[in-house]
C-alpha cells in the first residue's frame, strides 16, 4: 500500500509541479505526517526531491527531472481500454488518433499485462445509446471540438423549444449524455448547456477568450443536469397500474422509472396506486396513452379529461372501416 503512494506522490509531483503537504494528505485521506515520512523515503531512494517553505511553499522535483517508471497495474492498463468510446471518439474526429494511442499502450506494455489488455478490449464493449433510439448526428462536431480546444468564440443560430436565437458562446467542453452530445459554452460570463444538434448554423471566430481556470466540467454536468431535471417536473400526478404498467413506466425515462420502483404493493386487484412526477398535463397523458389499460390517471381531474380526449380522438380515428385505395393503373 505504502509503495504505491509513493510513486503516486512521484507521478503527482512530476505531472502538477509543486504541492504541499497538506494537499498531498487530503489527495491520500492520509497524516501530513505521514506524507513528510513518505517525502523522506523518496528522498532516500534518490528521488531529487525538495521542500519549499514559506505560504507559497510545497515539495517539489528537480527541475528536468523526470521518471520513466509508471507501476501500471494489470488492472489499470485493462481499465484504460474501457475508457474510450470509439463511436464517441469517430464523431470527434479522434478515431485514428484513439487507434494510434491504443496500438502504443499495448506496445509499452510487458508482454504479460499485454494480453490482459487486449482481452478485457475484445470482451467488453461500450453503447451509450438507449435502446430504440439513434445516437445525434452532428457534422459539425469535430469542428464545434476545435474551439472547445482552441479556446475559440463561436457564434451559432440554435433552435430552442421557443424558436430560434443567436449566441455568441465561448465554448468549454462537450459532454456525451446518452448518445446525445452537448456543448457546455459561457455566455455573458455564465456557462450554459447546448444540445450540439439544435445549432442550426455557426461561424468560428478569429477572436480568443480566456478560459476560467476553476471551471470543472464535470462537476458543472452533475449540478446542470440535476437542476434540469428539477425544474423540467414542475408537477406530480397520481396513477394507479398493473405489474405490467409499472414494468413498462421504468421504460420511458428515469424519473418515472424511479416513480415505478417506488410504488407500493399491488391491492387483491393487482393495481397499485402511486405518485408520478410529470412535465406538463399533455405529455403526461400522452405517456399514459402508451401504455394502454396498464395504466389509469386518477388525478388531476384535468389530465384524466386529457387522456379521455385524447383516447377519443385516437379511437373515432379507428372508427369503421377503412377502404384501401390501390394506385390506379
Amino acid at each position: 500500500m505504502r509503495s504505491s503512494r509513493l510513486l503516486s506522490i512521484l507521478i503527482l509531483l512530476q505531472t502538477r509541479g509543486r504541492m504541499t503537504a497538506q494537499a498531498l494528505a487530503a489527495t491520500f485521506e492520509v497524516s501530513v505526517r505521514t506524507i513528510y515520512r513518505d517525502i523522506d523515503a523518496l528522498s532516500a531512494s534518490g528521488v531529487p526531491v525538495y521542500a519549499d517553505r514559506g505560504p507559497s511553499g510545497g515539495f517539489q522535483l528537480l527541475d528536468g527531472y523526470r521518471t520513466r517508471l509508471t507501476g501500471m497495474t494489470p488492472g489499470e492498463a485493462e481499465t484504460l481500454f474501457l475508457a474510450g468510446l470509439p463511436g464517441a471518439a469517430a464523431e470527434l474526429g479522434l478515431a485514428e488518433a484513439m487507434s494510434a494511442a491504443r496500438l502504443k499502450l499495448l506496445a509499452a506494455l510487458p508482454d504479460d499485462r499485454r494480453l490482459g489488455a487486449e482481452r478485457i478490449g475484445a470482451r467488453f464493449h461500450l453503447d451509450p445509446v438507449n435502446w430504440f433510439r439513434d445516437g445525434d448526428s452532428v457534422g459539425r462536431l469535430p469542428e464545434i471540438a476545435r474551439t472547445v480546444w482552441n479556446e475559440q468564440r463561436l457564434f451559432v443560430r440554435y433552435e430552442r423549444w421557443s424558436g430560434e436565437v443567436e449566441r455568441l458562446l465561448e465554448p468549454l467542453g462537450l459532454v456525451l449524455k446518452a448518445g446525445v452530445w452537448y456543448l457546455v459554452a459561457q455566455v455573458d460570463g455564465a456557462p450554459r448547456a447546448y444540445r450540439a444538434s439544435n445549432i442550426l448554423a455557426m461561424t468560428v471566430l478569429d477572436e480568443r477568450f480566456v478560459r476560467p481556470a476553476a471551471f470543472d466540467l464535470a462537476a458543472f454536468w452533475t449540478r446542470w443536469t440535476a437542476r434540469y431535471e428539477a425544474d423540467i417536473y414542475k408537477d406530480v400526478a397520481q396513477v394507479r397500474s398493473t405489474a405490467r404498467g409499472l414494468s413498462r413506466l421504468r421504460e420511458i425515462n428515469a424519473a418515472l422509472g424511479a416513480a415505478a420502483r417506488a410504488a407500493p404493493p399491488p391491492d387483491a386487484g393487482g393495481w397499485s396506486v402511486l405518485t408520478i412526477p410529470i412535465e406538463t398535463v399533455d405529455q403526461a397523458a400522452r405517456d399514459i396513452l402508451r401504455l394502454g389499460g396498464e395504466v389509469e390517471a386518477l388525478a388531476p381531474p384535468a389530465l384524466r379529461a386529457r387522456v379521455r380526449e385524447l383516447a377519443l380522438r385516437l379511437a373515432g380515428g379507428h372508427a369503421g372501416d377503412h377502404e384501401t385505395v390501390a394506385d390506379g393503373g
